[in-house]
């Protein structure tokens, strides 16, 4: 890839090594007919004599060697650190006696995630899924809802839930949620009518339009849907 500052291209830095090189020019016109310097034209004929054609591309500007690079032990120590432990740059630096900007240099060379796309708990990269257009990406979640033993638990529901039943387990429920990816208000759905409770519209009230999510930067999931504020109730 030519340099956005160079003025020729691998064709113009051809044309002009064959200037000196076939055409007999002296570097000085071949420099002027190209408007470049005279040491410019010496160093595209000089490699046309070498490596002919292949001698146009640009070059590596890495340096053969770089005597003052940390070394590939400490290198390996700040690797270690960083994925044992999950640190920033600062906290390394501190343990192992480095400049954090030394850390954050061998870190990016290495291709170590920033913690910011880490899960903590477990050190994995966080994978983020987005979708353009509402109902492309539905999971279905299906939870157990706790039982309450007979004759105790903490009363949620006005009426008696379950009434008559003086056999089988304690009551319970199944709760359908196909959140849709935080894509538009949560559904939901209970296997029996009789189990809806009077507490559960305003819990999903709370989830939907007011309950921030850190995937979500701190917002509700209806903050991804668009135009819905008019249905805030």
């Amino acid at each position: 890839m030519v340099h956005r500052n160079a003025p020729l291209s691998e064709t113009g830095r051809l044309r002009l090594a064959r200037c000196d090189v076939e055409e007999g020019w002296t570097l000085r016109r071949a420099a002027e007919r190209f408007q470049v310097a005279v040491t410019t034209a010496q160093r595209w004929a000089a490699r046309n004599r070498e490596l002919g054609p292949a001698g146009m591309v640009d070059r590596s500007s890495r340096p053969h060697r770089s005597p003052y690079q940390t070394p590939t032990r400490t290198e390996r120590r700040i690797i270690k650190v960083r994925v044992i432990r999950r640190w920033g740059p600062a906290q390394i630096g501190y343990l192992l006696g480095i400049h954090p900007s030394t850390v954050h240099r061998v870190l990016t060379r290495y291709g170590v995630a920033r913690l910011r796309w880490l899960d903590r708990p477990t050190g994995r990269v966080i994978r983020r899924i987005e979708s353009k257009a509402v109902g492309d990406l539905v999971h279905v979640d299906v939870k157990k809802l706790g039982k309450v033993p007979a004759g105790g638990g903490q009363p949620q529901c006005s009426g008696p839930q379950g009434a008559g039943s003086t056999q089988g387990s304690p009551p319970g429920a199944w709760l359908l949620l196909p959140p849709h990816r935080h894509r538009r208000p949560l559904p939901t759905g209970l296997q029996r009518d009789a189990e809806l409770c009077a507490e559960y519209p305003r819990w999903l009230h709370t989830y939907n339009y007011h309950r921030g999510h850190t995937a979500l930067g701190g917002q509700p999931p209806t903050s991804r849907v668009p135009n819905l504020g008019l249905l805030h109730g």
